[in-house]
Formats: structure tokens, C-alpha cells, sequence
């Protein structure tokens, strides 16, 4: 995370340590009221791109689990949809009221709440895991994979349970804006990098760039939209057609999942993600399709039946899986114990500073004079407009109490009381998430979902233990992921003079688009495509990994296949080894460390999007050297243009499927016949 955290910096210092004049029409210009920052064509553009995130979110979820961030993305396309808006107008000889940062920063704020609903909301992960698809692919005489615990996805539970969650991490943390974000001054890299970009964008020569970012991003757009449509037609019937079949690494290579398949989409995020995540992905694939899955199918016969289905999890299918949860989990657990001593220890400095601090006056320069009037003047905003605690604390308690007795009636396994205890720790855990965040970029919002799974299953046992964790699951998924948003908003608003009282009413408006438009956008999928096929383009693969983790608390490690759990233990030690090597080497060595979370994602899904993922990477490697200006401001705005104009075309795509519409021709590659 040192590197993103770098990466903040580099944004954020020009635009902190800029010219006097631009301090001077900071510090003077008419800062609106909060109900002024938040304004109708700023819901409007935050609900259509809302949507369209959705959507984005939804396809990386369902096909590879990566979710690169969209936040400068979502920046820049407020920027540009309200300026042509409002350009239009002032042409057609309307009167527009001015675009002010604040709006394009309630704006942002209010999409990212909206699509980070298509992550937490479960609809790749633990909602998913309840489906009759997801029991059948485990196997209908699993031990602990119960036909009882089989709920499908449904538009009306699903909007009913994200109402029911997804607000009450907005309210847990509310009352700890000021010692977050004052006090201890926590960093928000993203939150930072992002109310940078916005500051920038309101500024004459910040303008003229986001013009062009915004022209760079509109033209690779249209370029995906229109490659993504022209592959349609020759992705015929089935799920060996087309250019996502295409054995461009040859047959032999092609049949262990190394090809590349010309996604605009997973292209993008590797321009996106940085370089060692990215190497960390194909390393994981090597690991895995290419010397670990081949060796043990040489034990076929030995170590499990030879005459078992490619999806049959007392098999080759058994090992993928939970050798990938082994590396999630040490992963997981390692940045877990690590975030939790790194909040103490800071924790602990900040007491021991501010009782120690000796008292100096200093004589300031005119540029610190100017800075400190700049945070005299942040610190005065984010104050004024106050959110009483006793509205957080009444809010949190009342959504509590609806929760505690809705959710039992939607989920019979998971009983009212446990509903109520998780409630009760979850700002605890809350705290330690959004402080951790602030401190690394980095929030670990499944990890405590996982670790709520674990615990559930195991308490509530064989009778219904597998959707009650799953349920836990998201319930603290949803508040520990909210709560950390919105500090992260809070420090966006903060550097954007934003009202604290704006932001946190763009956040609960943002939830509530989420909590509709998140399972609709679903519902596309779910109704025009096959969700959950493991031979087709949406397996959905952390639904299976996401039960198999439930059935494990429910019935523990007897079921594993032979050799898997000491395979499993190797791969779990291996993740917190080479998280510790990342900690104690030199920045120089631990750059080139791999990350076992990325490496574990192929190890289930296939090799294929890690090829895509490191031409992306190579495309951006050679692109800094070129030329290192053009790169850093134009990179963004390429894989953003990619990855929406792939998403877009997802909806025909799914209008089509829906109306039976199939392509016209199939593409397909086969070894050449001999006479």
C-alpha cells in the first residue's frame, strides 16, 4: 500500500503547494450553503452514472472478483456530464447556476456510495452462495450442503435486505469525523488523490486538462463500445465461441486457460491496477495452471477418483478451491493483525504526543501564512454545519432494532440475537477498519465479513449454519465498508471545503440508489445471462468459494480431498510468510514481492484474464517510460474509457439474450486435420 500511498502524494502536493493567486481565490471565493451543494442535475448525472458503474461492478464481480477503483472516474464524469449540461444550456440562452467543487464533489460521493452497494451488497460473493446453482456445483451429497439452505437471488428480498443493512455503517462513525479527520489527521490517500483532482479540475489550467482527460476517456470508450460489439458476432452459441476463445498462445496452451481473450474490460484494469498486482495475478496463474493443477491431476486415481466431473469438489475442482481460500484467508488474516497494531501503535503516539507537546510560537512566512489560513478555513466549514450525535446515535440505534427483527423474518437460520450481538461490536469494528483505511488505503471489509461467516456457521451449527454465516456475512460486510466510505468522503469534502453535513446526506442518498439500483442492474444479468456456469463467462466464483467457507465452519476439514489440507496449511503459511517479507525487506526488494491475494484469484477462475491483466501492465510500463507526463495524466482516463465502453455494451448485449437474439456466427478453433 506504500505505493498508493506514494501515489497520493505525487497528486496531491502540486495542487496543496500551488501559486499564491490561487490560494487567494480559494480563500475568497462564496462557498455554498449545503443544500445548494447538493442540487437535482447533481442526482440526475449521480443516477446514471450510478447505474453504469453498477453495471461495471456487477460484470468484474461475476467474472474475475477484481474491482479496480472508479473513484477518478466517477470525478471526471460528473465533471463532464454537468459542464456539457450546463454548456448547453448557456448556449441555448438559459441562465445555469455555476459548477461548483462541492457539487462535483457530492456528486462523486454520491455514485461511488451507489455502485459500492454492487460489491457489498453480496452479489458476487455471499448472496449468491445461496443459490440453487452454487448447492448443485458443490454437490447435492456434499456433507453440510444442505438443500434447505438454498435461497435464489429475488428483486424484492434483495432490495428489502440492503435497505435493511446498508445504512447503518453511515451512522456508526459519525460522530468521529472530527478525530479522524482533524485530529489525528489521517491520510485518505484515495480520499485525498481524489479532492485533489476535483480542486484541480475547478482551477483554468485544471480545466483544460480534465477537457482533454475527459476527450481521451469519450474516444476509448467508443473504440471499447464498438470492439465489444463487433465480437458479439462471432460469439455464436455455447462458451467455445469468439475472440474470448481465442488460442492466441496456441491449443496446447489455450487448454490450461493461457490465451488471451481481448477484453477491453480486464485490459483496463491492468492500466489501472498497479504493476505488482498485476504480475502478482499471472505469477498466481503460472503457479497454478501451470505446474500445481497438472501435477496433482497426475494423481488421478490416487488422491481422488479419476472418473469424477471437472466441477465435482471431491476432485481437481476440491483442490482449486480451497487452496484459493487458504491464500485469501492467510492473506487476509496477516493485513488484519498488521492494521489493528499499526491503529494502536498510531493511536497511541497521537495521546503521547499531544501531552507532551511543548508550547512555540514560530514566525510563519507568507506561503505557510497562506497554508494555515487554507486550513483554518477547511477546519471552519467541516465544523459549521454540524451532525448532531444524538441524531447518529438515535439513527443507528433505531436502524439496529428494525434490522434485528426484519432480518430473522428474511433468514429464519440466522436468529434475532446474534443479529443484535453483531450489532453491538460492529463499530468497534468499524473503528478499526476506517482508521486503518485512513492509515493504508486499504480496507479489509470482506475480511471481518469472512471472519463473522466463520463464527456464525460454527455457532448456529448443521441447522441452517450455512445461510446464517453467509447473512453475517453481509451484515458486517455492509457497515464496515460504509463506515470507511464515508470517512473517506469526509476527508474528500474536507480538502473540496465541502459541508460535512452534504456529504454524509450525498452518502445516505447515494445508499439509498444503491439499494435499487444495485439489485436491478443485477437482475439484468441474472435474467439475460447463465450466472454461476463454471464453463461459461460469468462464473461468479467467489458464490462458490463464499459457501464452501460456510460449510467449512458448519463441518470442518474431514470432507477436504487427500493431501488438500496439508496442501491448503502450506499455501495459508506461504501468504503470511511473504506478507512478512513485504513488511521487513527494503522498499526496493519488497516492490518486486508478490501480493498472495491477487495471486489467489486465478487459482480458481483460470490464467486467461491474468494474460489480459499484464498486457494492460506492459502497455503501461513502456508508456511511463516513453513519455511519464503523457502516462500519468491519460492512463486513468484509457482504462476508464475501456472499461465503461465494455460495460455499456453489456446492456444490449443482455436485451438481446433476453429476447432470444443470438449471434450470428461461431468462431472456433481446433487442431488441424490430418489425411
Amino acid at each position: 500500500m506504500g505505493t498508493e500511498q506514494g501515489a497520493a502524494v505525487e497528486i496531491s502536493e502540486p495542487l496543496l503547494l500551488d501559486s499564491g493567486k490561487v490560494r487567494e481565490v480559494e480563500l475568497e471565493e462564496r462557498i455554498p450553503e449545503w443544500r445548494d451543494q447538493i442540487t437535482l442535475r447533481g442526482l440526475v448525472v449521480s443516477a446514471v452514472m450510478g447505474s453504469l458503474f453498477c453495471i461495471i461492478t456487477h460484470k468484474l464481480n461475476l467474472t474475475v472478483g477484481i474491482i479496480p477503483s472508479l473513484n477518478v472516474a466517477a470525478g471526471l464524469l460528473g465533471f463532464f456530464f454537468v459542464k456539457s449540461w450546463t454548456g448547453f444550456l448557456s448556449t441555448l440562452g438559459f441562465s445555469v447556476r455555476p459548477f461548483t467543487r462541492q457539487e462535483n464533489t457530492v456528486i462523486q460521493t454520491c455514485v461511488v456510495a451507489c455502485y459500492g452497494l454492487a460489491f457489498s451488497g453480496g452479489f458476487g460473493s455471499y448472496l449468491l452462495a445461496m443459490d440453487e446453482r452454487t448447492y448443485q456445483l458443490i454437490g447435492v451429497d456434499y456433507p453440510g450442503n444442505r438443500a434447505e439452505d438454498v435461497l435464489n437471488p429475488g428483486l424484492g428480498w434483495m432490495i428489502g435486505f440492503l435497505f435493511v443493512v446498508s445504512f447503518l455503517g453511515l451512522f456508526s462513525l459519525v460522530p468521529l469525523r472530527k478525530v479522524m479527520v482533524m485530529d489525528y489527521e489521517l491520510t485518505y490517500p484515495s480520499g485525498t488523490a481524489t479532492a485533489m483532482l476535483i480542486n484541480s479540475f475547478h482551477t483554468n489550467t485544471g480545466a483544460e486538462l480534465a477537457g482533454k482527460q475527459v476527450s481521451c476517456l469519450g474516444k476509448y470508450l467508443g473504440i471499447s463500445l464498438s470492439w465489444s460489439c463487433f465480437k458479439w458476432f462471432f460469439s455464436g452459441i455455447g462458451d467455445s465461441c469468439g475472440f474470448d476463445n481465442f488460442p492466441s498462445l496456441g491449443l496446447t496452451l489455450y487448454k490450461s486457460t493461457f490465451y488471451f481473450d481481448f477484453s477491453p474490460t480486464y485490459v483496463g484494469c491492468g492500466l489501472i491496477c498497479p504493476h505488482i498486482v498485476n504480475c502478482s495475478v499471472l505469477l498466481g496463474a503460472i503457479i497454478s495452471w501451470g505446474f500445481l493443477w497438472p501435477f496433482i491431476s497426475q494423481h488421478a486415481g490416487d488422491w481422488y477418483p479419476a472418473d469424477l466431473g471437472s466441477n465435482d469438489f471431491k476432485g481437481l475442482y476440491g483442490y482449486k478451491v480451497f487452496i484459493a481460500i487458504s491464500l485469501i484467508l492467510g492473506d487476509g488474516l496477516y493485513n488484519l493483525i498488521k492494521i489493528i497494531s499499526i491503529t494502536v501503535k498510531e493511536m497511541w503516539n497521537s495521546s503521547t504526543k499531544q501531552n507532551n507537546l511543548p508550547i512555540i510560537k514560530e514566525v510563519l512566512d507568507s506561503e505557510s501564512s497562506k497554508l494555515l489560513m487554507q486550513r483554518k478555513k477547511q477546519d471552519e466549514i467541516f465544523l459549521k454545519d454540524r451532525i448532531p450525535s444524538w441524531v447518529a446515535a438515535s439513527g443507528y440505534v433505531g436502524l439496529a432494532a428494525i434490522s434485528t427483527a426484519t432480518i430473522p423474518v428474511l433468514f429464519p437460520a440466522l436468529k434475532w440475537y446474534l443479529v443484535l450481538s453483531s450489532y453491538v461490536i460492529a463499530p468497534v469494528l468499524a473503528f478499526c477498519n476506517s482508521y486503518g483505511t485512513g492509515l493504508t488505503d486499504w480496507s479489509l471489509a470482506s475480511t471481518y465479513g469472512k471472519i463473522g461467516l466463520f463464527i456464525i456457521a460454527s455457532v448456529v451449527g448443521g441447522n441452517g449454519g450455512v445461510v446464517a454465516g453467509l447473512v453475517a456475512c453481509g451484515v458486517m460486510m455492509s457497515i464496515v465498508s460504509t463506515a470507511a466510505d464515508l470517512m473517506q468522503d469526509f476527508k474528500t469534502g474536507y480538502l473540496t471545503l465541502s459541508s460535512a453535513k452534504s456529504m454524509f446526506v450525498s452518502q445516505l442518498i447515494g445508499t439509498a440508489m444503491g439499494c435499487v439500483i444495485a439489485p436491478l442492474t443485477f437482475w439484468l444479468f441474472w435474467t439475460a445471462f447463465d450466472i454461476g456456469s463454471p464453463d461459461g463467462p460469468y462464473k461468479a466464483p467467489y458464490a462458490v468459494i463464499f459457501r464452501e467457507m460456510a460449510i467449512l465452519g458448519v463441518e470442518g476439514f474431514s470432507e477436504l480431498p487427500k493431501h488438500c489440507l496439508a496442501i491448503c496449511c502450506g499455501f495459508f503459511v506461504a501468504a503470511l510468510v511473504i506478507n512478512l517479507l513485504r513488511d521487513v525487506t527494503p522498499a526496493k526488494v519488497s516492490q518486486f514481492i508478490p501480493i498472495p491475494m491477487a495471486m489467489a484469484v486465478p487459482f480458481y477462475i483460470g490464467a486467461y484474464f491474468a494474460i489480459d491483466m499484464f498486457v494492460g501492465t506492459v502497455i503501461l510500463f513502456v508508456w511511463e517510460r516513453m513519455n511519464p507526463k503523457g502516462a500519468e495524466d491519460f492512463a486513468g482516463a484509457v482504462a476508464s474509457g475501456l472499461i465503461c465502453g465494455d460495460g455499456i455494451w453489456t446492456i444490449p448485449s443482455a436485451i438481446l439474450s433476453i429476447f432470444r437474439i443470438n449471434p450470428p456466427i461461431c468462431m472456433y478453433f481446433g487442431p488441424s486435420l490430418r489425411r
